[in-house]
């Protein structure tokens, strides 16, 4: 068991002495400093292009993405170095797979109804082009209903499409469940592991997971970076979506050969500083240990739903159990709007927490609310900053009593 303490991990993070509570992590999380000192290595050592120079500069820089690549792969333990692909972020990874998927007329595509606009938007564009999006609905409580997923397959279902981890209220979906059934149909599986990923380990092979996609900014990483795992097998037979530059191998005024995996869909000169940070970051969540970082949040939002689920005026959205939420406590004050209460939890007690529709509008939209405030946790954050927020937030719902 690896020894952790919030305490000790804090002192890692030179923007934590400043006396803020950061309960904003599954927008982004902070950057510890051997991150951030990876960063700079960069820029102080080896500030070069990589596939375009053979010097020393250059290929200190290739070492350095074979190591962040391999240190990604064994991070989710895929199979293969090549199946790792490096984008933008989690958004870009959809994207890539619905733009390469090589879907036509009449193909199906099967989502929650708790998806990020990240993992329905790309689906709504290909209306245009005759898909059809279906919707899985949830449970009350918001839990995932499989059998309203067993009622949606058919034969035209090309591919099952879910959130991993809902960033609206930290339910965790069954993935091995849902695969299983989807495989059983022969239907790949693509999941959005934006916020699963910083939290719980994830063995891409022991899940079967067809496609994977995150971002770096949510698990200590660089802004800008995330990574498509996808089996090779698939991405293979998929097509290019952006095409150029380290994207071919030979080209000629009317033909061109592309590249094998993974260049094949990173196109154009990458975020190298972000790609050895991502690595970086991978090894730094080892050392704390994935386990560890999942029991801290679960306590942490023990302590809150414990302090706050008797107040009568707070509706906590999602399951009432905080076990079932991770490291999310997702709410509302009756009579107050989200914003107004995000706002005062930063003046009064610098608490930084995010309100709005957390890019769910769909959800929002359908239950008809403007937002929530959402308070999110990583292994950073203590339980006396937990037990501050309680009292905050009953001082404010009792403002309008």
């Amino acid at each position: 068991m690896i020894f952790f303490t919030p305490e000790k991990a804090r002192k890692d993070f030179p923007i934590l002495q400043k006396g803020i509570i950061y309960f904003d992590n599954a927008c982004m999380s902070l950057k510890p400093i051997q991150v951030i000192n990876k960063i700079n290595e960069y820029y102080n050592e080896y500030p070069a292009c990589l596939g375009r120079s053979n010097h020393q500069l250059a290929r200190r820089l290739k070492e350095e993405i074979e190591t962040a690549r391999e240190i990604i792969r064994k991070f989710i333990n895929a199979k293969d170095s090549s199946e790792i692909i490096i984008t933008r972020n989690t958004t870009e990874g959809i994207n890539l797979i619905a733009n390469s998927l090589g879907l036509k007329e009449g193909n199906e595509i099967i989502i929650t109804d708790k998806e990020h606009n990240s993992n329905l938007i790309p689906w709504l564009k290909l209306k245009k082009a005759g898909i059809k999006l279906k919707i899985c609905e949830s449970n009350r409580d918001n839990t995932f209903n499989i059998e309203n997923l067993k009622k949606l397959i058919s034969q035209n279902t090309k591919l099952v499409s879910i959130v991993h981890v809902s960033n609206l209220d930290g339910v965790q979906n069954p993935i091995d469940e849902i695969i299983k059934l989807s495989h059983a149909h022969k239907i790949p599986v693509l999941i959005d592991a934006a916020q699963s990923i910083p939290h719980r380990e994830i063995d891409v092979r022991k899940l079967d997971v067809d496609f994977l996609a995150f971002s770096g900014h949510k698990m200590l990483g660089p802004t800008g970076t995330g990574i498509l795992y996808g089996k090779k097998e698939h991405l293979e037979k998929m097509e290019q979506f952006l095409v150029g530059g380290e994207t071919v191998i030979d080209s000629t005024y009317e033909s061109y050969i592309p590249e094998e995996l993974p260049a094949k869909f990173e196109a154009g000169l990458q975020d190298y500083t972000g790609i050895i940070g991502l690595g970086e970051a991978c090894k730094y969540l080892e050392s704390i240990g994935m386990k560890n970082i999942q029991n801290q949040e679960t306590k942490l939002n023990q302590i809150i739903t414990e302090g706050l689920k008797n107040e009568h005026n707070i509706q906590i959205i999602g399951p009432i159990e905080p076990e079932k939420r991770s490291g999310i406590f997702s709410f509302n004050i009756k009579g107050m709007e989200a914003h107004h209460i995000s706002l005062i939890l930063d003046k009064t007690k610098k608490i930084m927490t995010r309100s709005g529709a957390h890019c769910v509008h769909s959800w929002f939209n359908k239950h008809n609310l403007k937002g929530s405030v959402r308070a999110s946790l990583y292994f950073y954050n203590t339980e006396e900053e937990a037990k501050i927020f309680v009292e905050e937030v009953k001082k404010i719902a009792r403002m309008i009593l």
